[in-house]
C-alpha cells in the first residue's frame, strides 16, 4: 500500500488506545470519461470560474467556501472556522460500538477505504484490534470527519487488513414507502417451485469472473476510431415473445439455464404444464363427453346422408344410362327387322302364269 497516496491521516481511538493510521482509498474507477467538444470544430469545451461582482474571472488561489443562507446572502466559511470545529472526529477515527456485522444494512454502505498503519509504532495496537475484530465476528461502529463534514463508519478485517466503509446516516436511508405492488399478489406452490429451480440451475459464480462488458465494447470503438475502421456493429436486439404466462416463462428460462450449461433439463425437475386452450379460429376444439357424442352422431349422420345422396344420384344415372341404351337397342332392333322385311321381299320370286 505504499504506493497509494493517502487520502487523510489521523488515528483510530480504540478506548484509551491510538492506533496512528492512514487512509486510502480501497476502490478504484475504470470507467472511461469524455471530454466536451465543439461539434462544429471538436475544440474543447471548458468551465472557467467568474466573478458575478467583478465580471472577471478568478484563480483557485482566490476562491474560498460559503454559505448562502435564507435570504441569499453569502456567509465566509474559512477552513480555520472548520479546524475549531467542537467534535473529536476531525482528526480521529473514533470507535463508538462492537456489534454483528448483519446488524447493518447494505443500503447504508458508501465508499470503502483500507485502513494502514501508520509508522512502526503502530503495528502492535493496528494487529490487537485486527484479532479482536476477527475473534469477535464483529464489526466497528465508528464516527470520523471528511471532507467537511462528520461521518458513521463501519470497520472489519479483509485479509491482514483492517478495511472501512462509509456509512450513511439512518436518516439519510429512505423507507420503501409506496415502492412495492398496491395490489395483493397471490404466488402459487408451484411458480415458487420453478422459481427455486432456476435458481438453483443458475447457481453460483465467482465474482472474479465478471466483467465490464459495457467498457470493453467502448474501448473497440474507440481503437476502431483511432485506426481509421469502421466501428463494430452491435448485435441486435434478442428475440422475445410476449410473456402471457409466468409459469410457461419459469419453465422456459429452467430450460434455458440448463442447455447453457450444457445439460439437459429432466421431467421430475421442470414440471410440465398442460397446453393452453388456443382460440376457435386457429385450432378447433377436441370435443369432450357428451358433446363428443352427439357431434360423431351427427357426423355419421351427415355421412350416411351424403352417401344416400350420392347413391340415389348414381342409380337415377345409371337407369337413364339404361334407358337410353335400351331405346337405342330397340331401335336398332326396329330397323333390322324392317331391312329383314324389304329383303325378303326382294327375294321371293313371282309366280308365272299359263
Amino acid at each position: 500500500m505504499l504506493h497509494v497516496r493517502s487520502i487523510w491521516n489521523g488515528a483510530i481511538s480504540f478506548g484509551l488506545v491510538s492506533i496512528p493510521i492512514k487512509l486510502v482509498n480501497a476502490t478504484e474507477s475504470h470507467s472511461i470519461s469524455f471530454r466536451q467538444i465543439h461539434t462544429e470544430d471538436g475544440g474543447r469545451i471548458r468551465y472557467r470560474k467568474f466573478c458575478e461582482l467583478e465580471e472577471r474571472e478568478v484563480t483557485s488561489s482566490e476562491i474560498s467556501k460559503g454559505y448562502e443562507d435564507a435570504d441569499g446572502s453569502i456567509i465566509p466559511i474559512t477552513d480555520e472556522d472548520l479546524s475549531h470545529l467542537p467534535i473529536p472526529t476531525a482528526r480521529t477515527i473514533e470507535i463508538v460500538a462492537f456489534v454483528p456485522g448483519d446488524r447493518i444494512d447494505p443500503l447504508q454502505m458508501d465508499a470503502a477505504y483500507y485502513l494502514a498503519a501508520g509508522g512502526a509504532p503502530a503495528a502492535k495496537p493496528y494487529t490487537l484490534l485486527r484479532e479482536a475484530l476477527k475473534r469477535s465476528n464483529k464489526v466497528a461502529i465508528a464516527k470520523y470527519a471528511l471532507r467537511g463534514r462528520e461521518r458513521l463508519g463501519m470497520l472489519r478485517v479483509v485479509g491482514d487488513a483492517i478495511a472501512m466503509h462509509g456509512l450513511l446516516w439512518p436518516d439519510e436511508v429512505r423507507a420503501p414507502e409506496g415502492v412495492a405492488p398496491d395490489s395483493s399478489v397471490t404466488v402459487r406452490d408451484k411458480e415458487l417451485d420453478l422459481a427455486d429451480a432456476l435458481m438453483d440451475t443458475l447457481g453460483e459464480v465467482d465474482l472474479d469472473d465478471l466483467h465490464d462488458e459495457y467498457r470493453e465494447a467502448l474501448e473497440e470503438v474507440i481503437t476502431a476510431k483511432v485506426s481509421g475502421e469502421a466501428p463494430p456493429e452491435a448485435p441486435g436486439p434478442a428475440e422475445s415473445g410476449k410473456v402471457l404466462d409466468l409459469m410457461a416463462a419459469l419453465e422456459s428460462s429452467v430450460r434455458a439455464a440448463k442447455e447453457s450449461r450444457g445439460e439437459q433439463p429432466s421431467d421430475a425437475e421442470v414440471t410440465h404444464l398442460p397446453k393452453r386452450r388456443t382460440s376457435a379460429r386457429t385450432q378447433p376444439k377436441e370435443p369432450t363427453g357428451k358433446k363428443s357424442t352427439t357431434a360423431k352422431k351427427k357426423t355419421a349422420a351427415s355421412a350416411r346422408k351424403s352417401t344416400s345422396k350420392t347413391t340415389q344420384a348414381t342409380k337415377k344415372t345409371a337407369t337413364k344410362s339404361t334407358s337410353t341404351a335400351k331405346k337405342g337397342t330397340s331401335a336398332k332392333s326396329g330397323s333390322t327387322a324392317a331391312a329383314k322385311k324389304t329383303s325378303a321381299k326382294k327375294s321371293t320370286p313371282r309366280k308365272r302364269t299359263a
